[in-house]
């Protein structure tokens, strides 16, 4: 089972969207596949209609209450489940702040929960509190979404950073292993900049021990698209909204671009590399 973070602590830059588009893809692709919302704000749950109204299970109380995932996840057909999300979970970050071992509840959570798809994709507050380092803790990968602007890039170190301290004393396996570019226009200029400074960036990581050393830039870039905007609120993916339009041939190569790293790097295992 391949557990993937979808994080950035900047908001806006696309992260739920790619969560949920990417769940949706790899599903259509025949794989089975989890999405975790681990944000309060439940964008993630609502896009795919369910109503956050907090009165059934959720993410909360598999935080809080120890709630098995079993009786949070819900089956929303094609082999696509959901743990959602509430606003309760707001109230996490307090309730769990004198817990030993809270950075790691997930993790557990996961570990002792029978079903084991073969994508777990964390859609991710953003914020990096308790339960942003809960994802950091439960998963092997990080995907980050970027904005092509200029402070992406700053806000980009910052979040390098935070996956080293992670690695360092929570989740030694911690790996970013993909950067995902969105709400990308062609024509800017700034878009081309700020690719090739990412570019040079990833490159001059290469043979390092950071957590991003092998780290892709997907070569899909999710452009622009105002199909993608509108479908959270008809509780819909961008393939069930809007089937033909770019949004979803984007999240269709993604999704093609992310299984490959996947053969690629059972294969390098299989070698022995």
């Amino acid at each position: 089972m391949r557990r993937i973070a979808i994080l950035n602590q900047k908001g806006g830059v696309g992260k739920t969207t790619t969560a949920v588009n990417l769940a949706a893809a790899l599903a259509r692709m025949g794989q089975s596949v989890c999405l975790l919302d681990l944000d309060p704000q439940a964008h993630a749950t609502t896009h795919v209609g369910i109503e956050p109204d907090g009165e059934r299970p959720s993410i909360y109380d598999v935080l809080v209450r120890q709630c098995p995932l079993a009786d949070v996840r819900r089956d929303i057909g094609q082999g696509f489940s959901v743990v959602g999300s509430d606003l309760n979970l707001a109230a996490a970050e307090v309730e769990l702040a004198g817990v030993v071992g809270r950075e790691v509840i997930l993790r557990e959570a996961i570990e002792s929960d029978a079903e084991r798809p073969d994508v777990m994709l964390m859609d991710c507050a953003p914020s990096l509190g308790v339960l942003t380092l809960n994802a950091l803790a439960a998963t092997d990968e990080v995907f980050i979404p970027l904005q092509p602007h200029f402070f992406a890039l700053h806000g980009l170190g910052k979040l390098l950073e935070t996956t080293t301290l992670v690695s360092r004393r929570i989740n030694p396996a911690l790996k970013v292993s993909g950067i995902v570019v969105c709400l990308y226009e062609a024509g800017t200029k700034l878009a081309h900049e700020v690719i090739s400074e990412v570019e040079s960036f990833l490159e001059k990581s290469r043979g390092t021990k950071v957590p991003w050393a092998d780290a892709v830039l997907f070569e899909t870039r999710i452009r622009r698209n105002i199909k993608l905007a509108e479908c959270p609120s008809h509780g819909q993916t961008i393939f069930e909204y809007a089937p033909g339009c770019p949004g979803a041939r984007d999240y269709e190569a993604l999704a093609r671009e992310v299984s490959g790293i996947a053969i690629e790097k059972q294969d390098r295992e299989t070698a022995g590399v």
